[in-house]
């Protein structure tokens, strides 16, 4: 029973809780714990089209803009109901074991690309801020990112403001060629610049790699694509950037489309036995549940 409650938060990744507008709370598969999600694409736009997406796109959005008051007084009082227990009173989090209960993060991530929030410094300010008044200056502060505006001044403002503490930066990276990209991610932005956004950055702020592989139409990325993906990874490292890890992982939810499924778990050991040949990176994997 328990596992089966595990499942179902992990699962549960809706992007709401209650009456919120830009907080959430989610047991993470990858942070083994309670993540607090700040969703700074409340209008579900966003600048990547991936194949796997879970986002509903069809719905009316709740809002359109972040504002900054509100999502500061939401994440107060989302940080104080997971420190009082209120949090794990109801479903899904009642059946999560007492070990998955610890805060592991506070993370930018949601219904769309974080960074193309036009006040995402200041979201950044008022989350550290909140943060420190509650006495949870150990608690990480996470970026999930695919990487197209981080060539922007006030997201890089914003990412040192998050590495002046305990922090990580996710840096999505799918493909290892400009057609499987397009494949997965179906993106107006160019590879090419999502790469070079990725290596200068990783040059003063060490990233994760964070990479979703998945069968599309039946077919899982081929070991030539494998192979092209490790040497981006590759390319990276030899222009100086830092990478701490790489996350390899499949599909946990179901997709908007029937093309995307996840891959099996022997699947993702093949993609990881390579890329560790290749690249010698340190990696953690991340196995799907049954579709």
């Amino acid at each position: 029973m328990a596992d089966t409650n595990l499942i179902a938060a992990h699962l549960d990744h809706r992007r709401s809780y209650k009456n919120f507008h830009y907080v959430y709370p989610v047991i993470s598969r990858r942070s083994q714990g309670v993540s607090i999600g700040i969703n700074l694409n409340p209008d579900k736009k966003c600048d990547f089209n991936c194949i796997y997406c879970e986002v509903d796109r069809v719905s009316p959005a709740r809002c359109h803009d972040v504002d900054i008051p509100v999502l500061t007084k939401e994440l107060r009082k989302m940080l104080r109901i997971y420190q009082d227990g209120t949090l794990f009173e109801d479903e899904p989090f009642a059946g999560v074991p007492s070990s998955l209960r610890r805060l592991n993060d506070i993370a930018f991530s949601g219904d769309g690309e974080p960074t193309t929030c036009p006040v995402f410094e200041r979201a950044v300010e008022a989350v550290w801020r909140v943060r420190e008044d509650l006495g949870l200056d150990t608690t990480k502060l996470v970026l999930i990112t695919n990487g197209s505006c981080l060539d922007r001044d006030g997201v890089r403002q914003g990412i040192c403001r998050i590495q002046a503490g305990r922090n990580e930066i996710w840096a999505k990276l799918d493909a290892g060629t400009p057609e499987y990209y397009h494949l997965v991610n179906r993106s107006h932005v160019p590879y090419v610049w999502i790469l070079k956004n990725i290596a200068e950055v990783a040059r003063w702020c060490p990233v994760i790699i964070q990479s979703l592989f998945l069968r599309v139409a039946g077919k899982p990325p081929d070991e030539r694509e494998i192979g092209a993906y490790a040497a981006r990874l590759n390319e990276i490292w030899a222009q100086g950037g830092k990478i701490l890890g790489v996350q390899l992982y499949t599909m946990a939810r179901r997709a908007a489309t029937s093309l995307a499924t996840p891959l099996s778990n022997e699947e993702l050991n093949r993609i990881a036995a390579q890329v560790e040949e290749l690249t010698g990176l340190p990696y953690t994997l991340y196995y799907g549940h049954a579709p």
